[in-house]
């Protein structure tokens, strides 16, 4: 009886890592979203100063392409709308798995228990 929770418990407490590294993984992304985040808010905030006499260029591989005023800050805002969107899914998802991490340490501590409690059954008939 020992055997089989060892098992079960080992197995588990595989799932529970390769969740831990999913929220690891997870976290990792969110930061970047909101490094991008910082990096284009400073951007809008930079072509918010400029004026329609000034000449925007957008760098596409190695080259600089003129670009519309208009067009760039359109671009820029579209791409805030995204990030802000990933960031908040990405949220979520940590919530998620915070939650699903919690009820598998639970499950984990009581799986333990009851290998405890087994092993001091076989040791008691030995």
């Amino acid at each position: 009886m020992a055997e089989a929770i060892q098992k079960k418990l080992k197995a588990e407490v595989e799932k529970f890592r390769q969740m831990e590294k999913d929220v690891s993984k997870s976290v990792s992304t969110r930061q970047k979203l909101e490094t991008q985040l910082a990096e284009n808010n400073i951007v809008k905030e930079e072509l918010d100063l400029l004026d329609t006499t000034n000449t925007v260029y957008k760098l596409i591989g190695p080259v600089l392409v003129k670009q519309d005023l208009d067009e760039a800050k359109a671009t820029v805002t579209k791409r805030l709308e995204y990030i802000n969107g990933e960031i908040q899914r990405y949220e979520s998802l940590l919530k998620d798995l915070e939650k699903k991490s919690e009820q598998h340490r639970e499950l984990l501590s009581s799986l333990q228990q009851e290998f405890q409690k087994a092993q001091g059954l076989s040791v008691g008939k030995a």
